[in-house]
Protein backbone atom coordinates (compact mmCIF):
# COMPACT_ATOMS: atom_id res chain seq x y z
CA UNK A 1 0.00 0.00 0.00
CA UNK A 2 1.37 3.42 -0.98
CA UNK A 3 1.35 5.84 1.93
CA UNK A 4 -0.23 9.26 1.64
CA UNK A 5 2.40 11.66 0.27
CA UNK A 6 3.45 14.70 2.24
CA UNK A 7 4.03 16.80 -0.89
CA UNK A 8 2.24 16.92 -4.24
CA UNK A 9 4.45 18.21 -7.08
CA UNK A 10 2.27 19.79 -9.80
CA UNK A 11 3.76 19.94 -13.32
CA UNK A 12 1.83 21.16 -16.38
CA UNK A 13 3.37 20.05 -19.67
CA UNK A 14 2.85 20.55 -23.38
CA UNK A 15 5.13 19.02 -26.01
CA UNK A 16 8.36 19.33 -24.03
CA UNK A 17 8.93 15.67 -23.29
CA UNK A 18 12.73 15.76 -23.33
CA UNK A 19 12.85 18.57 -20.77
CA UNK A 20 10.13 16.92 -18.67
CA UNK A 21 12.17 13.73 -18.54
CA UNK A 22 15.08 15.70 -17.05
CA UNK A 23 12.78 17.20 -14.41
CA UNK A 24 11.48 13.77 -13.45
CA UNK A 25 15.07 12.56 -13.19
CA UNK A 26 15.84 15.43 -10.82
CA UNK A 27 12.81 14.45 -8.72
CA UNK A 28 13.90 10.82 -8.62
CA UNK A 29 17.24 12.00 -7.17
CA UNK A 30 15.72 13.91 -4.24
CA UNK A 31 17.12 13.21 -0.78
CA UNK A 32 13.57 12.64 0.50
CA UNK A 33 10.87 10.75 -1.39
CA UNK A 34 7.75 11.68 0.58
CA UNK A 35 6.01 13.11 -2.46
CA UNK A 36 3.78 12.35 -5.40
CA UNK A 37 4.15 13.85 -8.88
CA UNK A 38 1.12 15.09 -10.81
CA UNK A 39 1.88 15.68 -14.50
CA UNK A 40 -0.92 17.41 -16.41
CA UNK A 41 -0.56 16.88 -20.14
CA UNK A 42 -2.29 19.86 -21.75
CA UNK A 43 -3.40 17.86 -24.81
CA UNK A 44 0.13 17.48 -26.14
CA UNK A 45 2.15 14.46 -27.25
CA UNK A 46 1.70 11.41 -25.05
CA UNK A 47 3.92 11.09 -21.98
CA UNK A 48 2.10 8.08 -20.53
CA UNK A 49 5.15 5.83 -20.94
CA UNK A 50 7.03 7.89 -18.35
CA UNK A 51 5.02 6.28 -15.57
CA UNK A 52 6.73 2.97 -16.28
CA UNK A 53 10.12 4.57 -16.86
CA UNK A 54 10.03 6.30 -13.46
CA UNK A 55 8.38 3.50 -11.52
CA UNK A 56 10.00 4.59 -8.24
CA UNK A 57 8.02 7.85 -8.31
CA UNK A 58 4.40 8.11 -7.21
CA UNK A 59 3.54 9.49 -10.63
CA UNK A 60 0.08 10.41 -11.89
CA UNK A 61 -0.41 11.56 -15.47
CA UNK A 62 -3.57 13.53 -16.21
CA UNK A 63 -4.40 13.87 -19.91
CA UNK A 64 -6.59 16.86 -20.77
CA UNK A 65 -9.02 16.47 -23.66
CA UNK A 66 -8.30 19.95 -25.03
CA UNK A 67 -5.44 22.42 -24.86
CA UNK A 68 -6.49 25.14 -22.42
CA UNK A 69 -3.16 26.62 -21.35
CA UNK A 70 -0.73 26.20 -18.49
CA UNK A 71 -2.75 28.06 -15.85
CA UNK A 72 -5.85 25.93 -16.40
CA UNK A 73 -3.62 22.84 -16.36
CA UNK A 74 -2.20 23.79 -12.96
CA UNK A 75 -5.70 24.20 -11.56
CA UNK A 76 -6.64 20.81 -12.95
CA UNK A 77 -3.56 19.35 -11.32
CA UNK A 78 -4.55 20.73 -7.91
CA UNK A 79 -7.78 18.74 -8.08
CA UNK A 80 -5.76 15.51 -8.23
CA UNK A 81 -3.37 16.21 -5.36
CA UNK A 82 -3.47 14.38 -2.04
CA UNK A 83 -0.49 15.90 -0.21
CA UNK A 84 -0.54 18.37 2.68
CA UNK A 85 1.83 20.59 0.73
CA UNK A 86 1.96 21.65 -2.93
CA UNK A 87 5.16 22.19 -4.85
CA UNK A 88 4.99 23.91 -8.24
CA UNK A 89 7.30 23.17 -11.17
CA UNK A 90 7.44 24.15 -14.83
CA UNK A 91 8.20 21.20 -17.09
CA UNK A 92 11.50 22.66 -18.33
CA UNK A 93 12.91 23.61 -14.91
CA UNK A 94 14.97 21.45 -12.55
CA UNK A 95 15.54 21.12 -8.81
CA UNK A 96 18.76 20.12 -7.08
CA UNK A 97 18.87 16.93 -4.94
CA UNK A 98 18.25 18.45 -1.48
CA UNK A 99 15.62 20.97 -2.56
CA UNK A 100 12.46 19.30 -1.25
CA UNK A 101 14.12 18.33 2.03
CA UNK A 102 15.29 21.92 2.57
CA UNK A 103 11.91 23.42 1.72
CA UNK A 104 10.08 21.06 4.08
CA UNK A 105 12.41 22.11 6.86
CA UNK A 106 11.95 25.81 6.12
CA UNK A 107 8.14 25.71 5.97
CA UNK A 108 7.73 24.45 9.55
CA UNK A 109 7.15 28.00 10.80
CA UNK A 110 5.61 29.40 7.59
CA UNK A 111 2.76 28.88 5.15
CA UNK A 112 4.66 29.43 1.92
CA UNK A 113 8.35 29.16 1.05
CA UNK A 114 10.22 29.83 -2.17
CA UNK A 115 13.90 29.60 -3.00
CA UNK A 116 16.31 31.63 -5.06
CA UNK A 117 17.04 30.27 -8.52
CA UNK A 118 19.74 30.03 -11.11
CA UNK A 119 18.49 31.15 -14.50
CA UNK A 120 20.09 28.74 -16.94
CA UNK A 121 20.44 29.05 -20.68
CA UNK A 122 20.85 25.80 -22.60
CA UNK A 123 21.72 24.62 -26.05
CA UNK A 124 20.28 21.41 -27.43
CA UNK A 125 22.62 18.61 -28.46
CA UNK A 126 20.31 15.98 -29.90
CA UNK A 127 17.79 15.18 -27.17
CA UNK A 128 19.91 16.62 -24.36
CA UNK A 129 20.17 20.14 -22.97
CA UNK A 130 23.66 21.43 -22.25
CA UNK A 131 23.93 24.45 -19.90
CA UNK A 132 25.90 27.32 -21.42
CA UNK A 133 25.09 30.27 -19.16
CA UNK A 134 23.89 30.76 -15.59
CA UNK A 135 22.67 33.87 -13.76
CA UNK A 136 21.83 34.05 -10.06
CA UNK A 137 18.32 35.36 -9.37
CA UNK A 138 18.22 36.24 -5.67
CA UNK A 139 16.35 39.20 -4.20
CA UNK A 140 15.16 40.31 -0.79
CA UNK A 141 11.57 39.52 0.13
CA UNK A 142 9.88 42.92 0.11
CA UNK A 143 6.11 42.92 -0.13
CA UNK A 144 5.79 46.52 -1.33
CA UNK A 145 8.60 46.20 -3.85
CA UNK A 146 6.98 43.09 -5.30
CA UNK A 147 3.97 45.18 -6.25
CA UNK A 148 6.22 46.84 -8.83
CA UNK A 149 8.45 43.94 -9.82
CA UNK A 150 8.00 40.26 -9.03
CA UNK A 151 11.10 38.61 -7.58
CA UNK A 152 9.20 35.34 -7.15
CA UNK A 153 9.84 32.28 -9.36
CA UNK A 154 7.11 29.69 -8.94
CA UNK A 155 9.14 26.58 -9.74
CA UNK A 156 10.21 24.82 -6.57
CA UNK A 157 8.00 26.88 -4.27
CA UNK A 158 6.27 24.91 -1.51
CA UNK A 159 3.12 25.84 0.35
CA UNK A 160 0.28 24.50 2.42
CA UNK A 161 -2.48 23.23 0.16
CA UNK A 162 -5.07 24.67 2.54
CA UNK A 163 -4.26 28.25 1.51
CA UNK A 164 -6.29 27.71 -1.68
CA UNK A 165 -9.37 27.46 0.54
CA UNK A 166 -8.94 31.17 1.32
CA UNK A 167 -7.53 32.68 -1.88
CA UNK A 168 -8.91 30.35 -4.54
CA UNK A 169 -7.19 28.85 -7.56
CA UNK A 170 -4.66 30.27 -10.03
CA UNK A 171 -6.21 33.06 -12.12
CA UNK A 172 -6.48 32.16 -15.81
CA UNK A 173 -7.53 35.74 -16.59
CA UNK A 174 -3.99 37.06 -16.01
CA UNK A 175 -2.32 34.15 -17.86
CA UNK A 176 1.39 35.12 -18.25
CA UNK A 177 1.26 36.89 -14.89
CA UNK A 178 -0.48 34.11 -12.94
CA UNK A 179 2.55 33.63 -10.68
CA UNK A 180 2.87 37.34 -9.86
CA UNK A 181 -0.85 37.47 -9.09
CA UNK A 182 -0.53 34.34 -6.96
CA UNK A 183 2.34 35.57 -4.79
CA UNK A 184 0.64 38.95 -4.23
CA UNK A 185 -2.51 37.19 -3.03
CA UNK A 186 -0.49 34.89 -0.78
CA UNK A 187 1.47 37.80 0.73
CA UNK A 188 -1.78 39.49 1.73
CA UNK A 189 -2.93 36.61 3.94
CA UNK A 190 -0.09 34.22 4.80
CA UNK A 191 3.39 33.98 6.26
CA UNK A 192 5.88 33.81 3.37
CA UNK A 193 9.58 33.02 3.61
CA UNK A 194 12.35 33.35 1.03
CA UNK A 195 14.99 30.62 1.27
CA UNK A 196 18.42 32.01 0.42
CA UNK A 197 19.55 28.96 -1.53
CA UNK A 198 19.56 28.78 -5.33
CA UNK A 199 18.34 25.19 -5.55
CA UNK A 200 16.08 25.63 -8.59
CA UNK A 201 17.32 25.80 -12.18
CA UNK A 202 15.01 28.02 -14.20
CA UNK A 203 15.28 27.55 -17.96
CA UNK A 204 15.68 30.89 -19.70
CA UNK A 205 16.77 32.11 -23.11
CA UNK A 206 18.51 35.46 -23.57
CA UNK A 207 17.45 35.31 -27.23
CA UNK A 208 13.90 36.17 -26.24
CA UNK A 209 12.03 32.94 -26.93
CA UNK A 210 11.08 32.55 -23.29
CA UNK A 211 7.59 33.71 -22.33
CA UNK A 212 8.93 36.34 -19.93
CA UNK A 213 10.90 38.05 -22.69
CA UNK A 214 8.08 38.28 -25.23
CA UNK A 215 6.34 41.65 -25.54
CA UNK A 216 2.92 41.61 -27.18
CA UNK A 217 -0.45 43.34 -27.11
CA UNK A 218 -2.08 40.25 -25.62
CA UNK A 219 0.52 40.08 -22.89
CA UNK A 220 -0.04 43.77 -22.18
CA UNK A 221 -3.75 43.08 -21.70
CA UNK A 222 -2.91 40.48 -19.06
CA UNK A 223 -0.60 42.96 -17.35
CA UNK A 224 -3.39 45.55 -17.28
CA UNK A 225 -5.74 42.99 -15.70
CA UNK A 226 -3.14 42.25 -13.05
CA UNK A 227 -2.68 45.96 -12.32
CA UNK A 228 -6.41 46.53 -12.01
CA UNK A 229 -6.90 43.50 -9.79
CA UNK A 230 -4.20 44.56 -7.30
CA UNK A 231 -4.48 48.35 -7.71
CA UNK A 232 -0.90 48.62 -8.92
CA UNK A 233 -1.37 51.65 -11.10
CA UNK A 234 -0.03 51.48 -14.66
CA UNK A 235 3.06 49.30 -14.89
CA UNK A 236 5.10 49.37 -18.12
CA UNK A 237 5.65 46.21 -20.13
CA UNK A 238 9.41 45.75 -20.33
CA UNK A 239 11.87 43.08 -21.33
CA UNK A 240 12.78 40.98 -18.30
CA UNK A 241 16.54 41.49 -18.63
CA UNK A 242 16.05 45.24 -18.97
CA UNK A 243 14.17 45.26 -15.67
CA UNK A 244 16.96 43.38 -13.91
CA UNK A 245 19.37 46.21 -14.69
CA UNK A 246 17.18 48.99 -13.30
CA UNK A 247 18.69 50.63 -10.17
CA UNK A 248 15.75 49.92 -7.84
CA UNK A 249 15.81 46.25 -8.81
CA UNK A 250 19.59 45.97 -8.44
CA UNK A 251 19.31 47.41 -4.92
CA UNK A 252 17.23 44.40 -3.88
CA UNK A 253 19.83 41.84 -4.93
CA UNK A 254 20.64 39.48 -2.08
CA UNK A 255 23.27 36.94 -1.08
CA UNK A 256 22.44 33.31 -1.77
CA UNK A 257 24.01 29.87 -1.53
CA UNK A 258 24.65 28.35 -4.96
CA UNK A 259 24.36 24.55 -4.76
CA UNK A 260 24.29 23.45 -8.39
CA UNK A 261 27.52 21.89 -9.65
CA UNK A 262 26.95 23.20 -13.19
CA UNK A 263 26.59 19.75 -14.70
CA UNK A 264 23.75 18.72 -16.99
CA UNK A 265 21.24 16.07 -15.96
CA UNK A 266 21.51 12.93 -18.04
CA UNK A 267 18.20 11.10 -17.98
CA UNK A 268 17.84 7.35 -18.06
CA UNK A 269 15.74 7.73 -21.25
CA UNK A 270 18.24 9.71 -23.32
Amino acid sequence: MISRPLVSVVIPTYNRKNALVELLESLARQSVQEFEVIVINDHGESVDQLKESFSELQLKIINLKANKGHVHARNEGLAHTSGEFIMLCDDDDLITPNHIEKMLDEIKDSDFVYSDVEMVEYKWEGTQRVPIKRILFAYELDKEFMRNFSTYVSSGSLYRKSLHNKIGLFDVEVNNYWDWDFILRVLESFKVKRVAMASVLYAFSSNGDNQSAILSEKRNQYLMRLCEKHHLGKLPQKNFFTLLEEPEVMEKRAESVRVWDGEKIISRLL
